[in-house]
């Protein structure tokens, strides 16, 4: 590879890796003169990538989105991870993901294709039905937007369903829907497999109490059928995406509260079991309540920390 071409997917792969640059560190990190940065910047610029500018004492660069797409850069492992979860991901939200997986296979170099087409990974335990990204994007729209939602129901005949929708949330591996509705003047729970969104959205709306005032127990006891079940149950927040934490919980509850954090409820036999199941999370956990599985943690902890150093 010519040294100029390696020296700006270098560069490249520096700014995807951080949000800001100053000038200096990043000749430095190359070992060019910042003079060949500012040329270097100038060329990946007109390649389509987005570079922006910082003022400051200093000065810097920044790798902002763009409205289309760049070519993006991945390492070895980098490459083989994304791999890995599209395979898993196919099986959830269907052909999307078969489709960029087969893009992403297409590019790569002959070593890592190889790693890919040796390692296989089926998601056997979740035969659920597929669910269109473009669905859960429309609804997670109007969610957030707080707009009147209509949509056609598989399971149904008749008019559209007319709701307010208000919680986006996994359970058991499936996608649902909580909403409002408003033909019915109560509370319901959709499969968002059996969703096929109308457009354009209604208005806007003023956000209903859920009963009970929680969307996690909410479901947990619609999909137990009582108002008890596991003896033991807590909430956390996690900094991981949703669908990320649902691909690993059956019988709990996940919200999406951002593109990279969720909230969970879930349940055990005993408190220690419970903090132990959330722990294996490799994520910073915030404990909601109740003060049972706070304490639990710290029993855990204390527990650990003597195995760590015995």
């Amino acid at each position: 590879m010519p040294k100029t071409s390696g020296r700006l997917l270098s560069m490249l792969s520096l700014l995807q890796a951080r949000r800001d640059w100053p000038g200096a560190l990043l000749a430095e990190r190359l070992q060019v003169s910042q003079r060949t940065v500012r040329r270097d910047v100038d060329r990946l610029r007109e390649l389509g990538y987005p570079i922006a500018a910082i003022k400051g004492p200093d000065g810097g660069y920044r790798l902002d989105a763009g409205t289309d797409l760049p070519p993006l850069l991945f390492d070895d492992e980098q490459a083989v991870a994304l791999a890995v979860a599209l395979q898993i991901t196919s099986g959830v939200i269907g052909e999307a993901a078969a489709r960029a997986l087969n893009t992403v296979r297409q590019v790569m170099p002959a070593r890592l294709r190889r790693r890919i087409d040796t390692l296989r990974v089926s998601a056997v335990e979740r035969p659920n039905p597929p669910v269109d990204s473009g669905v859960l994007m429309a609804l997670s729209a109007a969610v957030h937007a707080r707009e009147v939602l209509r949509f056609d129901y598989a399971t149904t005949d008749g008019p559209p369903r007319q709701v307010q929708p208000h919680h986006l949330v996994t359970w058991g591996g499936r996608w649902y829907l909580v909403a409002w509705d408003l033909d019915r003047d109560d509370w319901r729970t959709f499969r968002v497999d059996r969703i096929t969104p109308r457009v354009p959205t209604g208005p806007r709306f003023t956000p209903r109490e859920l009963p009970g005032g929680d969307v996690a127990a909410f479901v947990a006891n619609r999909f137990q059928g009582s108002d008890s079940g596991w003896p033991c149950r807590g909430e956390v927040i996690l900094d991981l995406p949703a669908d990320v934490v649902s691909t690993y919980t059956r019988d709990a509850v996940v919200e999406e509260l951002g593109p990279d954090r969720c909230r969970l409820l879930a349940g055990a036999w005993s408190w220690p079991a419970l903090a132990a199941m959330i722990g294996r999370f490799d994520a910073d956990i915030e404990v909601v309540g109740p003060p049972e599985l706070k304490a639990a943690f710290a029993r855990l902890a204390r527990r650990y920390a003597k195995a760590a150093t015995s």
